[in-house]
C-alpha cells in the first residue's frame, strides 16, 4: 500500500510539473555521470552501466522533442575518459558503434527528421567509431527539425586553446588582421558545424561542477545549471522537468535583472545612456513586480506600447 501511495504522489508531481513548464529551451547540454557506480551499486561490471545510460539516453532524446527542445548536446566520452582501463574503454567504443548505427537506422530518427553529429578530437577515436560517425551522420546529414551532437574525445579547454592557435597562426601569416577578429572568428573555428549557445546544462550523479563541457556556449550564455542527485541510469523524466523548471527561473531572474539594471540607469544618467534603458525597461517592465513596474509615461512609452515590449523575447537584447 505504502509504496502504491508513493507512485501515484511521484506520478501526481510529474504531472504538476508537466504543467508548470511554459517555454522549452532552445539548446539542453548534458553530462551523463554516474553509469559506473549506478553498475557498481548493483554488483554489475562498468559496460552494464552504460548500456543502461544508452537506454536512458533514448528517452532523454524523446523528452526533449515532446517540449520543444531543437538541440541536444550528449557528454558520451571526454578526453580524460582515454586514461580509463583498456578494456572499459573498447567496451565503450563498441557501445558506441552500436547506438551511433542503431540511431541512424532509428524509424523515430528519421520521422523526427533528427540530424546525428558528432563534435570533438574525433581523429583520436578508433577506426571503428569515426566509422560509425560517418554513417549516423551521412544517414542523418538532410535533417534539420532537430540537432543531436554527441560529444566525443571532447575537451572544453583543448577546443578554446585549439582555435585561439588557429587565429594566432592566421594573424601571424598576414591571412587575419587582429581587427578583424570577433565572436565568429573564435566560433567557427571550435567546430566543423555551428553549435547554438547552451541554455541549459543538465548534469546528473551528484556532482556540482561542468566538468569543461561547452564553455563557450554554456559561460559566455549564462546558462542555467542543473545538479541532480541519480545517476545517469535512473534519470526520470521527473528529474529532466525540474532541469526543465530551473532554466525558466534562471529565465524569469535574467528578465528581472535586465529591468531592474534600466530603470537604474534612467534614474540615474542622461542621453545617450538613456536610450538604451528606456528600450530594454520597455521590453522587461512587465517582468519587475507590480511595485517596481514604473508608469509607462515615465519611460517615454504609450502604456499599450509598453504593455506589448513586456511581451518580448529576452533573447533579442545582448547584455
Amino acid at each position: 500500500m505504502r509504496q502504491w501511495l508513493f507512485r501515484q504522489l511521484e506520478r501526481g508531481y510529474e504531472r504538476l510539473l508537466a504543467r508548470e513548464v511554459s517555454g522549452a529551451p532552445t539548446h539542453v547540454a548534458v553530462i551523463q555521470d554516474g553509469n559506473r557506480r549506478y553498475a557498481r551499486q548493483r554488483g554489475d561490471g562498468a559496460h552494464d552501466g552504460h548500456r543502461a545510460g544508452a537506454q536512458t539516453t533514448e528517452r532523454v532524446l524523446e523528452w526533449c522533442q515532446e517540449i520543444g527542445v531543437e538541440e541536444l548536446t550528449l557528454y558520451a566520452f571526454s578526453t580524460e575518459n582515454f586514461d580509463r582501463p583498456a578494456e572499459e574503454r573498447e567496451a565503450l567504443f563498441d557501445l558506441l558503434c552500436e547506438k551511433l548505427r542503431e540511431f541512424a537506422d532509428a524509424e523515430r530518427v528519421h520521422a523526427n527528421e533528427v540530424c546525428i553529429r558528432a563534435i570533438g578530437d574525433l581523429e583520436r577515436l578508433p577506426p571503428r567509431v569515426r566509422d560509425a560517425i560517418d554513417y549516423a551522420e551521412g544517414r542523418t546529414e538532410g535533417y534539420d527539425q532537430f540537432v543531436l551532437n554527441i560529444a566525443l574525445a571532447y575537451g572544453g579547454r583543448a577546443q578554446l586553446l585549439e582555435a585561439a592557435r588557429s587565429v594566432a597562426h592566421d594573424v601571424e601569416s598576414g591571412d587575419l588582421a587582429v581587427s578583424d577578429i570577433d565572436v565568429d572568428t573564435v566560433q567557427e573555428r571550435l567546430y566543423a558545424q555551428p553549435v547554438r549557445d547552451v541554455d541549459l546544462i543538465i548534469r546528473t550523479g551528484g556532482d556540482e561542477r561542468t566538468s569543461n563541457f561547452l564553455p563557450w556556449h554554456a559561460n559566455g550564455n549564462e546558462a542555467a545549471v542543473f545538479f541532480c542527485a541519480p545517476f545517469w541510469p535512473e534519470f526520470s523524466r521527473r528529474d529532466f522537468l525540474r532541469g526543465i523548471r530551473t532554466y525558466e527561473s534562471r529565465e524569469a531572474s535574467w528578465r528581472r535583472t535586465r529591468a531592474r539594471r534600466a530603470l537604474a540607469l534612467l534614474r540615474a544618467v542622461s542621453e545617450p545612456e538613456l536610450a538604451e534603458a528606456r528600450s530594454i525597461l520597455g521590453r522587461f517592465r512587465d517582468s519587475l513586480p507590480t511595485a517596481e513596474q514604473p508608469e509607462a509615461d515615465a519611460i517615454g512609452q504609450p502604456a499599450v506600447e509598453a504593455s506589448e515590449a513586456g511581451d518580448g523575447d529576452s533573447s533579442q537584447v545582448a547584455d
